[in-house]
């Protein structure tokens, strides 16, 4: 399977470390060690609900929200598509 910036197109298949990464290279360095720090892995990711997002990780509304809206819901969204 082809493999974009490292990671595998499909989330599913992202270790905690592509995830990690993922979030890095959107611009939240300081976020992306809660989704290490609790083993967020691709699997894990895809069922993340927005809630999740928002207190589960402890990380600041601002970010958490974008982080949600801009990564989480378009990453499930595309992973259906593709997957249905």
């Amino acid at each position: 399977s082809a493999v974009e910036n490292g990671r595998p197109p499909d989330p599913a298949d992202w270790a905690v470390i592509d995830v990690v990464n993922y979030f890095r290279t959107a611009g939240f360095e300081e976020q992306a060690n809660a989704f290490q720090e609790q083993e967020i892995d691709g699997k894990s990711l895809l069922l993340m609900t927005r809630n999740d997002v928002l207190t589960g990780l402890s990380l600041k509304l601002g970010p958490a929200l974008k982080i949600y809206e801009y990564h989480v819901k378009p990453l499930q969204t595309q992973h259906l598509k593709n997957n249905s």
